[in-house]
């Protein structure tokens, strides 16, 4: 179990950055947690708990975040990127922000982060965990936004390690599946069917902080995705497959659309 540590964790009012923090706290590890939501935070009393309600969608807002940091602990011993939403939809529309927004949360911050991180360390020995997602190594119909930070993140983590990661930081990165959570209906007030595969954050959670622990670096907390991925490259219609599915998914989706916001008849001459 980690313990006795200074951690940055974004991301923590729920799902697996929830579960995560849970993990951290037993440890007596002392957590600054972050979330531009934090209503399930302020629940949990433990004096090593330090809530910070801020949204890291910016440079301002990640550079708030380090000083806060800086003025809590004498030490950032981990920090912990988790922050990021996807959205379940059809790219049907015309809109140059909304993309600009979601790269914001799930890469540029995660990237901006590291680059403070390694700045703020100066040599010196410290852990860079962040979460990417099993939708970076293979999209899905109706996440093609979501799929293409995940993805840009997966070639990020990619990258550093491919010769660039300092030897003085550790990298550790969680390769989720799909989470029994809410996480997924953050961004849409229609709800769907969420991806299969799900697993529990709990798990998750408790495959991050453990490959943390020990030191390791690309996590995948799912078996069953660990034998998938590569059967897809041996077996093509075994990703056809599971498209397919998904596909189905998202024409459920537009049913409940269609509900919501049902087209207005037009009337008789």
């Amino acid at each position: 179990m980690i313990k006795n540590k200074n951690i940055v964790l974004t991301g923590c009012n729920s799902g697996i950055g929830y579960e995560t923090l849970k993990i951290f706290l037993k440890g007596g590890n002392r957590v600054l947690g972050v979330d531009k939501n934090t209503y399930n935070l302020e629940k949990i009393e433990d004096d090593n708990l330090i809530i910070m309600q801020q949204d890291i969608a910016s440079k301002e807002g990640v550079d708030a975040v380090f000083a806060r940091a800086e003025e809590e602990f004498d030490f950032i011993d981990i920090f912990y990127a988790n922050a990021g939403y996807p959205q379940y939809e059809r790219l049907d529309y015309v809109d140059w922000d909304r993309p600009i927004d979601m790269f914001n949360t799930n890469v540029f911050s995660q990237m901006y982060s590291y680059e403070k991180y390694i700045a703020y360390l100066n040599g010196r020995k410290g852990i860079m965990a962040m979460t990417v997602s099993a939708i970076g190594s293979l999209a899905i119909p109706g996440f093609t936004m979501y799929s293409a930070s995940k993805f840009a993140m997966h070639g990020f983590q990619e990258g550093l390690r491919a010769g660039e990661l300092p030897k003085n930081v550790q990298l550790t990165t969680l390769n989720p599946i799909a989470t029994m959570t809410d996480f997924f209906y953050a961004g849409n007030p229609i709800k769907y069917q969420r991806p299969i595969p799900l697993m529990r954050a709990s798990k998750c959670a408790k495959y991050m902080v453990k490959a943390i622990e020990k030191g390791k670096g690309d996590v995948c907390p799912s078996i069953l995705l660990k034998i998938y991925i590569p059967l897809c490259s041996v077996f093509p219609a075994a990703k056809q497959i599971y498209w397919f599915l998904n596909r189905i998914a998202l024409k459920s989706l537009d049913k409940e659309k269609a509900k919501a916001n049902p087209r207005p008849q037009k009337k008789p001459y």
